[in-house]
């Protein structure tokens, strides 16, 4: 991710790499013999990426005082 990019530009970015991890998990699980450790370490990677979004999010929602 470069300071470069904007807010859109780095969620669809953090979007992509998450999907593309999703899809590596998949394939070593159906491949039948992960290796758990590494399957571990993607799925936190993932976890990262999906709280990454989520404060991507959050801040590009201004906050509202009902």
């Amino acid at each position: 991710m470069n300071d470069d990019e904007t807010a859109p530009e780095q969620l669809a970015t953090l979007k992509g790499e998450h999907r593309a991890l999703d899809e590596q998990i998949a394939a070593l699980i159906a491949e039948g013999g992960a290796d758990q450790l590494e399957l571990a370490r993607l799925k936190k990677r993932k976890l990262r990426l999906k709280d990454e979004i989520e404060r991507l999010r959050d801040r590009s929602v201004p906050d509202i005082i009902a």
